[in-house]
């Protein structure tokens, strides 16, 4: 007797599409089969998709941005993400310095995240590091955390890491395994003017800072042997740079994430009358590196929203120094993506992130796995008119989007059903302990 049955699904498997019935037991896949088996519950998913969770590696919820703070706290941006078929989803802990203040980071940002619906995971953050590079990452190791971010900017706010620092880091990770996560912009490009508006965000974060970066980036890779995971790449100028210096290197040991907002808007958005809200780091680009960007999707790796929302009000003010940079995505980055490349976005957004990150047992819809599902109407092509976050306003209205998440259950237990809340609770995802 299984727990749960999800019948006559047309089924997106390791090996491909495939219509065969999915049976639950105890939180995990148990049977992959076409035949009819005993179950407590059926679910009849006729001429519906079943996809394994979306797993988005890259949210800043209840994040401190100066005088602001993201209005989606655990609960709320959870719910929008399982409204979007989002399963499991990776926050960062607060940076800090020293190795001495990890633990406290991590309990702070654990106890906050207690109200999450989905399942969820920590990156550690380090910002301009003071104490002994590798006894902070042995402390990041004993809390079951595998991935580490760093900035190559930001020293106005002391968060930029050093390049020797770097260096460092990658060489520790070959020793520890873990990946070393960036934010990609050099810092003696950006400019800082009192006077830009939200007008003026391309030009105080140039293109041209992100490519640079990179490929001094991905030189440290290649010198070290070690690995990095590159995350919200904006420009297919800088992706076009990275493939044609670095072939090799991309997604074997210099991982790609980039974001639905720079493969379906431009920086003519920031000069609207709404442009406010288009704001982010790093910023819309151009046309052409947008285009571009949709060409060379197949060397991107992952697909994280890095959702960081806002309500209008905080975004609407008179300088860039005072605006809060952030959009809520993580709602619809499936629908949208989808829209742009159909099913080759799927191994992008479930299965990379889960071989990446380190998510066990997720990201598939495979026997032993934890049975992280969603059910999908493919036929739904009406544009984004609605979301479920703490924000009043997403960037993506009127957006077109294909396919409509219908039901999204978490360990063989439904957080939406047939578009219904029922809600429950997540639980936190360790990596493997040093």
């Amino acid at each position: 007797m299984y727990d749960l049955a999800i019948m006559n699904g047309n089924v997106y498997t390791p090996e491909g599409w495939k219509k065969t019935n999915i049976y639950v037991k105890e939180g995990r896949i148990a049977k992959l089969d076409i035949e009819k088996y005993e179950a407590d519950d059926y679910v009849d998913a006729t001429d519906l998709e079943v996809l394994p969770g979306i797993i988005d590696p890259h949210v800043h919820f209840e994040l401190a941005v100066g005088n602001h703070r993201s209005v989606d706290d655990f609960h709320t941006g959870s719910i929008s993400a399982a409204y979007g078929g989002v399963t499991s989803f990776i926050d960062f802990l607060d940076p800090v310095s020293h190795h001495s203040d990890l633990e406290k980071a991590y309990e702070k940002r654990l106890a906050l995240a207690q109200k999450s619906v989905v399942d969820y995971m920590f990156h550690a953050t380090l910002a301009n590091p003071q104490g002994d590079l590798e006894a902070f990452v042995k402390n990041m190791k004993q809390l079951g955390i595998d991935t580490l971010k760093v900035f190559t900017t930001y020293s106005e706010t002391e968060r930029r890491t050093s390049d020797e620092a770097i260096l460092t880091l990658l060489s520790l990770t070959k020793i520890y395994d873990f990946m070393l996560l960036v934010h990609v912009e050099n810092d003696d490009l950006i400019h800082h003017d009192a006077t830009f508006t939200h007008a003026d965000l391309s030009k105080s974060r140039p293109s041209i800072s992100e490519t640079i970066e990179a490929l001094k980036l991905a030189e440290f890779t290649r010198r070290t042997g070690g690995s990095m995971y590159m995350v919200h790449l904006s420009s297919g100028r800088t992706l076009e740079a990275l493939k044609n210096y670095y072939p090799k290197l991309i997604n074997t040991q210099f991982f790609i994430e980039s974001c639905p907002q720079y493969f379906t808007f431009n920086h003519d958005r920031l000069q609207d009358d709404l442009g406010h809200l288009f704001t982010m780091a790093p910023p819309l680009r151009s046309e052409s590196e947008r285009l571009l960007l949709h060409r060379l999707v197949n060397e991107v790796y992952t697909i994280g929203t890095d959702h960081c929302s806002f309500m209008a009000t905080q975004k609407a003010v008179p300088t860039l120094a005072e605006l809060p940079l952030g959009v809520a995505g993580v709602e619809h980055a499936l629908p949208v993506m989808r829209a742009h490349f159909g099913d080759g976005v799927l191994d992008k957004m479930t299965r990379h992130v889960a071989e990446v990150h380190r998510l066990r047992r997720k990201g598939q819809l495979h026997e032993g796995y934890d049975a992280d599902i969603i059910i999908v109407d493919p036929s739904f092509e009406e544009p984004v008119s609605d979301h479920h976050g703490a924000t009043d306003h997403t960037i993506y209205k009127d957006v077109p989007q294909k396919g409509k998440v219908i039901s999204t259950m978490v360990r063989g237990r439904f957080v939406m059903r047939r578009r219904q809340f029922l809600g429950t609770h997540g639980s936190l995802i360790k990596g493997r302990r040093s």
